[in-house]
């Protein structure tokens, strides 16, 4: 492998890498805090996408339609925690499991009513279209490393909430201790509520921003949801640091991954073999990372303070 494709490899693995985090960063606050089991936050990244798409033909512009989407996601994510997975906090897992897998059904067949089943896209925004040079061979896409950018400013800005502010302080203590911080007379429902909201604005941020890259179709949150619970689990449930440094350890490793296992196959198996062999090889070296990590760390990489 040259030096400049394993560059645009790595590139692209924090590029999916981030996306990942903004996806997890929500689930593991919700999973670590609430103990729910929200099988359709997946779902949220897709309503994400599809905010964006029809945002965008709305007004004419990516940014505001960017916006909007954050904000009915935002919306969106309270009216379902107020409206269906406030019900089922008292429920066991099994419960919660069958009402969000539900959900999932349900929205994936609203997205096909409404949108059609036809695979759609969207344009990258002008003022980020192009690409500049990072070595005399190679150019990147300016969109993508301005997508690397927003998922570490977005990491950034929670760790500063959650380390640093009262809000940050009753979640980490909710996600270690919910008894006790319920004892100490703290409004659970709001916290829960706030929780909720957060990761599903951040679910469909991670959509709005992987608009641009990825199709959008229906199910398209599905597949991305396993990859987001692999995450939270390598990093630890209830942790932002833990997620953040799993979601990129699980991009590099599953993009890089395609490329190297395909190499490797190649050496033994004809080219259009290894085309398929390699990346299905590569897609379980996350899985294997996360046994490896169950066996030896259970509480993940970087657990929740109070958690280990």
């Amino acid at each position: 492998m040259s030096f400049t494709l394993f560059l645009i490899q790595c590139l692209n693995g924090l590029q999916y890498g981030t996306m990942l985090f903004l996806i997890a960063a929500g689930l593991t606050l919700v999973f670590g805090v609430m103990g729910f089991i929200n099988l359709a936050h997946g779902v949220q990244y897709m309503v994400g996408a599809y905010l964006a798409f029809a945002y965008l033909h709305l007004t004419g512009s990516f940014w505001i339609a960017a916006l909007l989407s954050m904000v009915t996601a935002l919306v969106f994510g309270l009216a379902l925690e107020f409206l269906v997975f406030r019900h089922l906090y008292g429920r066991d897992h099994l419960d919660q499991v069958l009402a969000t897998f539900g959900i999932i059904l349900f929205l994936n067949e609203l997205a096909k009513v409404i949108f059609g089943p036809a695979t759609l896209s969207i344009p990258v925004p002008e003022l980020l279209s192009g690409s500049i040079p990072l070595t005399a061979e190679l150019r990147y896409p300016v969109y993508r490393l301005a997508t690397i950018g927003a998922g570490i400013a977005v990491a950034g800005l929670l760790y500063i909430v959650v380390s640093h502010t009262r809000v940050g302080m009753l979640i980490r203590a909710g996600a270690t201790t919910p008894q006790m911080v319920s004892a100490l007379g703290v409004n659970i429902e709001r916290l829960f509520m706030i929780v909720f909201g957060v990761g599903a604005m951040l679910a469909g941020f991670a959509g709005v921003i992987a608009a641009p890259i990825f199709a959008i179709e229906p199910g398209m949150g599905d597949n991305i949801l396993i990859v987001a619970f692999v995450v939270i689990i390598i990093g630890g449930i209830g942790s932002i640091r833990g997620a953040f440094l799993a979601g990129l350890l699980v991009g590099l490793i599953d993009t890089l991954g395609r490329s190297l296992a395909t190499m490797a196959t190649a050496s033994v198996f004809p080219p259009s073999m290894a085309d398929q062999i390699g990346p299905a090889l590569a897609s379980m070296l996350i899985y294997i990372l996360m046994a490896a990590i169950l066996i030896f760390r259970p509480k993940g990489l970087l657990p929740a303070k109070g958690a280990a």
